[in-house]
């Protein structure tokens, strides 16, 4: 075995990002996976960063060891493609709205009948059902809907826009997840299924303290942003130091050893800071007492030296270019160095699930668009090369020139 989910087969009808970020942990532990692009391709084909030819490498970090073929899915030929590479492979899975794939013949009750044993993920923004699901939806029109915009940003300020894809990223591991329960299932009973993930779900599925803490208060406690600092749990969140901010978490047991380091061990004892309650009441404060002390220290080196010795969790607030460089993340492959034949070396998020069996990382490459349609056609299918051609000449299948001459590997 390559890897854990060497064997598998996967045919991927997603883009953007939930989908692929589902795939893309699935391929890098070994599954086959065939994407299947419309003529146009997956729209983050034009996503920046551009380099060369137009070359997306968003598209590029997302898709790597897939095979593209691309499809009209608006022929006749083309569903059936689909619908015997779907007969022999263990998962399908989509993010189109929900519904495209009933119109397009594709739903599920078309692909179990090929495929009894399949587990088909529909990945959508609200779900499959619901008054909300035959909207359209990315990442942070889910995360809007869930509350958890309404959490970010300063008290007195509109909800800030996070500039990361917490919700589709996360929502894709949820989906690979439950793929990966359902195959489970299916190796006990031989049974295939359906699975409905969305975006607003997993969203929702964050709330740690908000939800719990609004229903058994009867709406006491209103849970809202409060910006660089917890509203609930103190001292937390993020402090001004001598050279620019840490984020302090000393909460619990913890906060008499904060005081200790500060050197006032009588804040402890303080009725003001007695327990958590009074802290995050007091927070004002509190925070204008560690803000002191940490600006007092000879730099934030030294602080975050002291306070890691003492066993409080602190932390620098990096920038994207910091967190590339740092030891830690470079040494694990957090952030790994990544090739492309046309874009040559460059860094991307690595991936982020580990196993002992497999500790080496499969070397990867993003596709061009319909590289391998005759190969996937050929060999899957058993299509010969002059069907193939055929499609190719009445616009079924699609594709894209592959650069002759490949960047250079650093």
């Amino acid at each position: 075995m390559k890897h854990v989910l060497d064997g598998y087969k996967v045919l991927d009808l997603t883009q953007f990002l939930a989908g692929p970020a589902a795939t893309r942990v699935m391929v890098e532990a070994g599954a086959e996976v065939i994407k299947v692009e419309w003529p146009g391709g997956d729209p983050s084909r034009k996503f920046p960063f551009l380099g060369k030819d137009g070359r997306s490498a968003y598209y590029v970090q997302q898709n790597r060891g897939k095979r593209s073929i691309a499809v009209d899915l608006k022929t006749p030929e083309g569903i059936a493609i689909v619908k015997e590479l779907a007969a022999q492979s263990d998962v399908l899975i989509e993010n189109f709205a929900p519904g495209v794939m009933a119109r397009l013949g594709l739903g599920y009750d078309a692909i179990k009948a090929v495929n009894p044993k399949i587990v088909m993920c529909a990945i959508s923004a609200f779900g499959q059902t619901g008054p909300l699901a035959h909207l359209p939806g990315f990442d942070n029109i889910g995360q809007a809907y869930s509350g958890i915009t309404s959490m970010i940003g300063d008290p007195d300020q509109p909800p800030a826009f996070p500039m990361a894809a917490i919700g589709d990223v996360s929502t894709g591991v949820h989906a690979a997840c439950a793929i990966a329960f359902a195959l489970l299932y299916r190796e006990k009973t031989g049974k295939g299924q359906y699975l409905d993930i969305s975006l607003l779900d997993s969203y929702f599925h964050y709330h740690e303290v908000n939800v719990q803490a609004w229903s058994c208060s009867k709406g006491e406690i209103q849970p809202t942003r409060s910006g660089s600092h917890h509203y609930a749990v103190a001292p937390g969140g993020i402090f001004k130091s001598k050279d620019s901010y840490l984020f302090l978490l000393p909460i619990l047991h913890m906060w008499p050893k904060l005081c200790e380091i500060m050197g006032q061990p009588e804040l402890a004892e303080d009725p003001r800071y007695i327990d958590n309650g009074m802290r995050a009441k007091n927070q004002k404060d509190l925070i204008a007492i560690i803000e002191a002390w940490l600006q007092a220290q000879e730099s934030d080196e030294a602080a975050i030296r002291i306070l890691e010795e003492g066993h409080i969790p602190v932390a620098p607030i990096l920038s994207v270019e910091q967190a590339c460089r740092h030891p830690h993340l470079i040494e694990r492959e957090t952030v790994r160095t990544i090739y492309d034949r046309t874009l040559g070396n460059f860094q991307a998020p690595g991936m982020p699930l580990r196993f002992s069996e497999f500790p080496a990382h499969l070397d990867l490459e993003a596709p061009y668009l319909g590289e391998h349609n005759a190969q996937v056609l050929g060999d899957c299918l058993g299509y010969s090369g002059a069907r193939i051609d055929d499609l190719v000449k009445r616009g079924v299948l699609h594709s894209e020139p592959i650069p002759a001459q490949p960047a250079a590997r650093a």
